[in-house]
């Protein structure tokens, strides 16, 4: 769906992806990050919850928040790319990785970020976007941050806080693939694109409102 969205100067650059992108079993990734010294200490954490596009932008508000990446993960195929993903056979969702200061904000708090921002009752879906690829999930990379997803969960369930049951999967991280260059950043340098204007905005404005005492002084 969220295709539905793109300029015509994008679909030309997602054209261009497709055929430059590596065969499906290619070991190397497709985009790397560059090499960023980070204020020690510095953790990662990884979220699904429907467009990477959205979901970056929400974090990247956060406090203590140092940078997040879009890209792929929880599924079976090896270095995918934009348009394997969307076809529902990858098993990888649509997904960010959030590097933050464990100082100034904790796991818990990023669960609060991540519940907080998204509809997780909505299996294989989030607003307007439809697919395996926009289902909620949160991965955890140790027994300790199972335990904090498995009953920050139960604690929202507790509270009746959604008249629906809670679908998002709690995944043991495994690979995290970065999405395409293009997608890094996306809302922030595209903020005229219809998507962004139409749904990654008012997203990131509903989060911010929600929560203020959680934002970056300039946000």
């Amino acid at each position: 769906m969220k295709l539905l969205f793109l300029s015509l100067s994008m679909v030309w650059t997602l054209q261009t992806c497709v055929s430059s992108t590596p065969a499906i079993n290619h070991p190397e990734p497709v985009w790397t990050p560059p090499t960023n010294e980070w204020p020690q200490p510095t953790r990662k954490a990884y979220f699904a919850a429907g467009c990477f596009w959205c979901v970056e932008a929400v974090f990247e508000s956060v406090h203590g928040v140092q940078e997040v990446y879009s890209g792929y993960s929880g599924g079976q195929t090896i270095n995918p790319n934009y348009n394997q993903i969307g076809t529902g056979k990858t098993g990888h969702a649509e997904a960010v990785e959030v590097i933050y200061n464990p100082e100034e904000v904790d796991f818990n708090t990023l669960l609060q970020v991540f519940f907080g921002s998204h509809d997780p009752t909505t299996p294989n879906r989030q607003g307007p976007d439809r697919g395996t690829q926009y289902r909620s999930i949160a991965f955890y990379t140790n027994a300790s941050e199972r335990e904090a997803i498995q009953n920050y969960i139960a604690q929202l369930e507790k509270a009746g806080v959604y008249s629906q049951e809670i679908v998002t999967e709690v995944k043991a991280f495994k690979k995290f693939y970065y999405a395409e260059e293009y997608h890094q950043d996306y809302e922030k340098r595209n903020p005229d694109n219809p998507y962004v204007q139409s749904v990654s905005i008012p997203r990131l404005r509903k989060f911010q409102k929600l929560y203020p005492e959680l934002l970056k002084s300039n946000h």
